[in-house]
């Protein structure tokens, strides 16, 4: 059965006069609303870099958010009665 959907993900980031960068990733299915969040700090002895403070706060939340997700599909697998799927035979795990 075929089945098409949209989700939104927006993300916000917020950086205070310390350096440190804050950023939330807020993924809205339409039926359930998730909240991932990521911080990261600039070293006082490193270049004051935003956009990389920016990229590592971003990605600490969209990684939040992915655990919350996982974690989500395991309890609806385990809702409708299906067993865990096995580690993969090769490759990295999920």
């Amino acid at each position: 059965m075929p089945h098409t959907g949209e989700w939104k993900v927006r993300l916000h980031l917020f950086e205070d006069d310390e350096g440190t960068t804050k950023a939330r990733a807020v993924l809205d299915t339409g039926t359930t609303v998730l909240t991932g969040n990521g911080v990261a700090h600039c070293h006082p002895a490193d270049t004051d870099v935003p956009e990389i403070g920016d990229e590592l706060a971003a990605g600490r939340a969209m990684g939040d958010l992915y655990r919350q997700l996982m974690r989500a599909a395991e309890r609806d697998i385990t809702g409708v009665g299906a067993a865990r799927p096995r580690a993969a035979a090769a490759g990295w795990p999920a």
